[in-house]
């Protein structure tokens, strides 16, 4: 069930995205070669708590940690490990905020270190796609719309746009109505309408969409061993177009 969130609803959830943005933001001030993503799941458990939020996500249907820490051709979903990260890598570091019992949910890849040429291309694209998607969340578009602004991007920079994951509607839980494709045609699907709340989340990757999962049954990963990257924020229809909640 789709639920219209009112504007007192919304300015909460606007209040868990800035904290959740800030969390990103000192990630990416830890992050470099050497850095472990266990050291990262630690650094935002502490964080969270400090300022009277809590891990969404950790005990969710079993999963263990506050963060899914998704490194190279992990697409989504990877457990932090005490593996070091090496220059060159990516890590995408996404999670779910609680405060006050409202949610918001941002993913973010990081850079460690120095990237080559291709693999930054991989996030500049992965990045302006998610901000294509956006632009298009605007009352009277439909979720179509969203994903033919991401895939035909996405495809006409030589990238792929992963099909099996999709943005959700969320609010006082995690996962609601509707699924967000990142593709699809335009003028087709749901109309959107204002008080909706969605994330838009593409995942891109150099070679083939298709994926594969890890013995664990939580990650992930290229069916090809290519890089993934990934752009999260949690997004508002308002009559004054997109609200981005998990921006500072």
């Amino acid at each position: 069930m789709i639920t219209i969130k009112s504007e007192r609803e919304i300015q909460a959830m606007n209040e868990a995205g800035k904290l959740l943005a800030s969390c990103h933001k000192e990630i990416a001030k830890l992050i470099k070669p050497g850095i472990t993503p266990m050291e990262i799941e630690r650094f935002t458990e502490e964080f969270l708590a400090k300022h009277g939020a809590t891990p969404e996500q950790k005990g969710y249907e079993g999963y263990k940690y506050a963060t899914c820490a998704s490194i190279n051709d992990e697409i989504c979903h990877g457990f932090p490990t005490n593996k070091p990260l090496k220059e060159g890598d990516i890590a995408t570091i996404d999670m779910v905020v609680n405060l006050n019992g409202y949610l918001a949910d941002s993913a973010w890849t990081h850079p460690v270190g120095t990237l080559s040429e291709e693999t930054q291309r991989l996030v500049d694209v992965t990045k302006r796609a998610m901000y294509l998607g956006i632009e298009q969340a605007v009352i009277g578009n439909r979720l179509g719309d969203i994903g033919h602004a991401i895939q035909s991007y996405v495809e006409g920079e030589k990238f792929s746009v992963v099909r099996d994951f999709t943005g959700h509607g969320i609010g006082k839980t995690m996962h609601e109505d509707p699924q967000v494709l990142h593709y699809g045609k335009p003028g087709k699907g749901m109309r959107l309408k204002e008080g909706m709340v969605i994330t838009i989340e593409p995942m891109v990757n150099i070679g083939t969409w298709r994926m594969k999962m890890d013995e664990n049954g939580w990650t992930a990963r290229t069916a090809d061993g290519k890089l993934s990257a990934q752009f999260e924020h949690t997004v508002a229809i308002t009559q004054d177009g997109p609200l981005i909640l998990t921006e500072q």
